[in-house]
C-alpha cells in the first residue's frame, strides 16, 4: 500500500505543473540502474495548411533524391570533375603566361600534374579498365602469366639458370658500382652472418621455403636498388618523405594554439612542439579506416607481395600494413583469423610489427633530427624482409587455413567521419603518455644505472663507464659487418644497444645529439637510422603478446613461445636494411 502510494506521487515541474511518476521516463532494468531510456513518442498531426503543405513537399523532396540517389551521385561526380579539370587549366595557362620556372614534379604546377595523374590513374582503372575488362584480362592476361611463372618454377633446370643468371647480374652491379667504394662491399658479410645465423638458429631448418626467403631477400633488394640506389627512385622518395614532413608539420599549428609560440615554436619544447603532432596523424588514420581507403590499401598491396612471395593472406597483409599502422593497430586487418593462424604465422605477424615503426610516431623520430627520407625507406624495405627472415627463423610446418583470398574488409565501429576522427584524437593521448612515460622512466633510469655503473668504475679507476660505453664495445663486431665506419662503430653500437635493452625513443634522442655535435658520418648515420627503425625491444615484447592474447586467448601460449624468437628476428630484419643501405647508397651521400 505504501509503495502505491509512493508510485501515485506527483513532481512539481520547473514551472509549477503537476507531472505524475508514472508518467515519468523510466529506465531499462532493477531500481534504475543502468539500460536505456525509453520514451513514449507524442502523438502529433499537422494542422493548418501551411504546415501540412510543407511537410508533404519534405517528405516528397526526400522520397525524390532517394529514388534518384544515383543520377544525383553521377551528376555530382562530373561537377566535381569538371571543376578540378577547369581548376587544372586554369593553372596550366598561368603557369605558360605568367612564369618562367622549370617544371618539376615535386614543386608547384609540377606536384599538381603528378597528384592529379596518379589519382586519374586509379580512378581509370578501377572504373573503366577493371569494370568493362577485369574478366577478359583476368582469363587472357593474367591467367597465363600465373600459368607461365608455375611452369617455369617446377622446371629445376630453368630455375636454376635463372638464379645463377640473376646472382651474377647482381654480382656483376655490385663489382662496377663498388669500384671506387670497395669498403661497401663490407656490408655482403653482414647480411651473410644475419642470414647464416637465421638458418643456424632455425626451429626447422629442414623445412625452410626457399622461394618464400628469396623472394623476400630478392624484393628487399630491388626496394633499395629503387629507393636508394637509383637516382629518379630516391628523388621521387626524397619527395614524397618530404610532403609527409610538411604534411606533420600542419600538427604544429594546433599545438602552438593549445600551449603557445613560446612553447612550441621559441623554445621548442619536445613534448609541446613535436609529440602533439601525433593526435592530427592519429585522427587522419582514424578517417581513412572509416572510409575503408586505409584497409584497401593494405590488402592490395598484401596481395602483391603474397603472390610474390608465395605466403598467405595473412602473413602479407600484415606485412604490409605494418608499414603505415602500429604493430596493434595493423592486427585489426586480421583480427577475425587471428584465433586459426599456425604458430609460423603468428611469428611472421609478431616479427613484421618488430621490425618496423608506427606512421604516426615518425614526426617524433624527424624531431630528433632522423632523415624522412630514410625512416620511409626503413618502413618500406621492412615489409619483404620480415617475410623473409621471420620465414627463415621459424618455417611453416603445419597447413595454413588462410591461404585462399579471404580476408575480408574490416568495418569501422564509427557511424560517421566526424566520430571517427574524434575518437582517432582521442586515441592519441594514450599514445602521447606512453611515449612521455617512456622517455621519462628510460632516460631516468639510464642516469640511475649510469651514476651507479660510475660510482663502481671510479673504484677501478674508471670514472667514465656507464652503458654507453659497454653497449658500444658489445655492438662493434655488428657495426662494423654493418659497413659502419670504423672510428664510429662504438658509437653506433651504443646506440644499436639502447634501442634493443630500452627503446628506439631513447635511441633516436641520442642519435640527434651526436649528429648535432658532429660525432656521426653521413654514412654512420645512415646505417644508425636504419637499424634503429623498428620497435625491438622487451616492452614491444609485452605489449605485442597483450594485444593479440586480446584478441585471440586460445593463441596465448603459442604467442608467448614464439614471442622472443619473432624479438631476435625483428633485430635482424633492421639490421638487414641497414646492411643493404650502406651497401646501395651512392658514395656522394657518404661524403668525407
Amino acid at each position: 500500500m505504501e509503495s502505491e502510494v509512493r508510485k501515485r506521487e506527483s513532481a512539481k515541474s520547473h514551472n509549477g505543473t503537476e507531472i505524475e511518476m508514472d508518467d515519468v521516463p523510466k529506465q531499462n532494468g532493477q531500481n534504475g540502474v543502468k539500460g536505456e531510456v525509453t520514451f513514449e513518442a507524442l502523438d502529433h498531426d499537422p494542422s493548418g495548411w501551411l504546415e501540412t503543405t510543407l511537410a508533404s513537399v519534405g517528405s516528397s523532396t526526400e522520397d525524390f533524391f532517394k529514388k534518384n540517389s544515383s543520377s544525383f551521385g553521377i551528376v555530382m561526380s562530373f561537377a566535381l570533375n569538371g571543376l578540378v579539370i577547369g581548376y587544372f587549366i586554369g593553372c596550366l595557362y598561368y603557369y605558360l603566361e605568367y612564369t618562367d620556372e622549370p617544371l618539376y614534379l615535386c614543386e608547384g604546377f609540377g606536384s599538381l600534374i603528378a597528384f592529379l595523374g596518379i589519382v586519374y590513374f586509379f580512378l581509370i582503372y578501377f572504373y573503366v579498365v577493371k569494370r568493362y575488362f577485369g574478366v577478359w584480362l583476368s582469363k587472357n592476361v593474367y591467367s597465363n602469366i600465373a600459368a607461365a611463372s608455375g611452369f617455369v618454377w617446377k622446371l629445376v633446370w630453368l630455375r636454376v639458370i635463372l638464379s645463377v643468371a640473376l646472382l651474377l647480374g647482381i654480382a656483376l652491379f655490385l663489382y662496377f658500382d663498388t669500384r671506387d667504394q670497395p669498403e661497401r662491399l663490407i656490408s655482403l658479410s653482414g647480411i651473410g652472418i644475419i642470414l647464416l645465423l637465421g638458418f643456424v638458429f632455425s626451429k626447422h631448418p629442414g623445412r625452410i621455403a626457399w622461394r618464400t626467403v628469396c623472394s623476400g631477400l630478392l624484393l628487399q633488394f630491388i626496394f633499395a636498388l629503387l629507393f636508394i640506389r637509383w637516382e629518379p627512385g630516391r628523388t621521387a622518395l626524397q619527395c614524397f618523405s618530404d610532403k609527409v614532413a610538411t604534411f606533420l608539420s600542419y600538427g604544429i599549428e594546433g599545438a602552438a594554439f593549445a600551449f603557445g609560440d613560446l612553447l612550441v615554436r621559441t623554445e621548442n619544447v619536445f613534448a609541446f612542439a613535436s609529440l602533439p603532432v601525433i593526435f592530427f596523424f592519429s585522427m587522419l588514420v582514424e578517417v581513412m579506416f572509416y572510409w575503408g581507403a586505409l584497409q584497401w590499401f593494405c590488402s592490395k598491396l598484401g596481395e602483391l607481395l603474397q603472390a610474390a612471395t608465395a605466403t598467405t593472406v595473412c602473413e602479407s597483409v600484415i606485412a604490409v600494413a605494418n608499414c603505415f599502422l602500429g604493430m596493434t593497430e595493423s592486427v585489426l586487418l586480421i583480427k577475425a583469423y587471428i584465433r586459426v593462424l599456425t604458430p609460423s604465422e603468428l611469428h611472421v605477424v609478431m616479427a613484421s610489427g618488430f621490425a618496423t615503426v608506427s606512421g604516426t610516431i615518425l614526426a617524433t623520430y624527424i624531431a630528433f633530427g632522423a632523415e624522412p627520407a630514410h625512416l620511409v625507406t626503413a618502413s618500406v624495405m621492412s615489409a619483404p624482409a620480415a617475410i623473409c627472415y621471420a620465414k627463415l627463423l621459424m618455417p611453416e610446418t603445419k597447413r595454413s587455413l588462410t591461404a585462399v583470398d579471404n580476408i575480408q574488409p574490416v568495418v569501422s565501429e564509427d557511424q560517421s567521419a566526424l566520430s571517427a576522427a574524434t575518437r582517432g584524437a582521442t586515441n592519441g593521448i594514450a599514445l602521447i603518455l606512453n611515449i612521455v612515460a617512456n622517455i621519462v622512466a628510460f632516460v631516468s633510469f639510464i642516469a640511475f644505472a649510469n651514476g651507479v655503473l660510475g660510482y663502481c668504475g671510479g673504484l677501478l679507476g674508471q670514472p667514465g663507464l656507464n652503458l654507453e660505453w659497454i653497449f658500444g664495445k658489445v655492438f662493434i663486431p655488428l657495426c662494423y659487418v654493418m659497413g659502419v665506419p670504423w672510428d664510429e662503430c662504438e658509437l653506433v653500437g651504443s646506440l644499436v644497444g639502447l634501442k634493443t635493452v630500452v627503446n628506439e625513443f631513447v635511441a633516436y634522442q641520442r642519435m640527434g645529439e651526436m649528429k648535432r655535435d658532429g660525432l656521426l658520418s653521413p654514412r654512420g648515420e645512415i646505417v644508425a637510422t636504419f637499424a634503429l627503425c623498428g620497435f625491438t625491444n622487451p616492452s614491444s615484447m609485452g605489449i605485442m603478446i597483450g594485444a593479440l592474447s586480446a584478441m585471440a586467448p586460445n593463441q596465448r601460449e603459442a604467442l608467448s613461445s614464439v614471442a622472443l624468437r619473432a624479438l631476435f628476428a625483428g633485430c635482424g630484419i633492421c639490421f638487414l636494411n641497414a646492411c643493404f643501405a650502406s651497401l646501395l647508397m651512392p658514395s656522394d651521400s657518404f661524403g668525407p
